[in-house]
């Protein structure tokens, strides 16, 4: 098994959760709903997103 599907919260779509590296599939699970702080996408990632629309924003200004 190589991924999982992940419900961050109830009533929202999931998330799909892979192994990478040096990581495993429970540990990734793990720390993606450790990382959920009340959003679906975990913080890293919806942080990652937010500097990078804010960074095309600003190119094309």
């Amino acid at each position: 098994m190589i991924g999982a599907v992940v419900r961050t919260r109830d009533r929202v779509k999931p998330v799909f959760v892979s192994i990478g590296h040096r990581i495993g599939l429970t540990d990734a699970v793990r720390l993606t709903l450790a990382c959920g702080k009340g959003y679906r996408i975990p913080e890293p990632t919806r942080q990652a997103d937010l500097l990078a629309e804010q960074a095309k924003r600003e190119a094309r200004s």
